[in-house]
């Protein structure tokens, strides 16, 4: 089985709070991209894992796509397979690349060998491997709260836009992320920006709590957020803890002439 595991970008991200688990309650609401890896799994008389495309840090056997398989074998009988994974999407960039591996494997391995887990069986599954991870077990617009597992639908107005989306060779660790991030709970929260505040008005309401200690300590992710907005972006922002930026466009905008040897994505939405 083939499959195009897509990555996500953050529009707001508030951190609400530090948690007693020693993670954090945020708000944010995940969006869809169809830039996309691709997966496959097939039958094996062992476990194998194949790496190609973009290098990925670690060692291959601690990959997240093993250890979704590997939690899947606590509670059924899967016979070994083969996983062939060729990375598209950019790791370090805040767009959620390996969650959606590893959601995508739990989809598939649950298709294939006929499971019949339930989408709420299978957030699950995808929460106890990732925060965002429960994301990519369906496909649509969702608000996320608690680590970002707790979802609820999202009506969000960018039908018909476009985007680009620019990851610089930059790398921000997300524990560090954090730790530059004071918890505050905002007087709007993202779902009310979202869906009451026109988009020609995000820029001045819908922010990324990340950006303000990531900037400063990466100032040259802040210049790459204030071309997009130069060059005619309604909405930019850093995904996620970044590195990667993006611009909401109302028309395809041909901008990879200015991001040279960076990793650039776009299209419609």
């Amino acid at each position: 089985m083939v499959t195009f595991p897509h990555c996500k970008i953050n529009l707001g991200l508030n951190i609400i709070a530090k948690r007693p688990d020693e993670f954090h309650d945020i708000e944010t609401c995940f969006y869809p991209i169809p830039w996309t890896d691709i997966l496959e799994i097939i039958p094996s008389e062992e476990l194998k894992f194949h790496l190609s495309g973009l290098a990925i840090p670690g060692q291959a056997q601690e990959n997240i796509c093993l250890k979704a398989y590997t939690l899947l074998t606590k509670d059924f009988d899967l016979p070994p397979v083969q996983i062939q994974l060729h990375k598209v999407l950019p790791t370090g960039a805040g767009v959620g690349g390996g969650s959606s591996d590893a959601a995508f494997v739990l989809r598939s391995l649950n298709e294939i060998f006929k499971l019949d887990l339930t989408q709420e069986k299978l957030v699950g599954y995808a929460a106890a491997l990732g925060s965002d991870c429960a994301f990519f077990i369906q496909e649509n617009a969702m608000f996320g709260t608690g680590r970002g597992e707790i979802l609820s639908p999202s009506k969000v107005p960018l039908s018909g836009k476009f985007m680009v989306l620019v990851k610089p060779d930059i790398h921000v660790a997300t524990a560090d992320a954090y730790a530059g991030v004071l918890p505050r709970k905002p007087s709007k929260s993202v779902q009310e920006i979202v869906e009451q505040v026109p988009l020609s008005e995000w820029k001045n309401f819908l922010v990324n709590d990340f950006e303000e200690s990531v900037f400063r300590k990466f100032p040259a992710i802040n210049i790459l957020k204030d071309k997009l907005y130069q060059a005619g972006a309604i909405y930019a922002s850093m995904s996620g803890s970044g590195s990667s930026v993006f611009g909401i466009f109302n028309q395809p905008t041909d901008l990879k002439s200015e991001f040279p040897g960076m990793t650039f994505w776009s299209g419609g939405l």
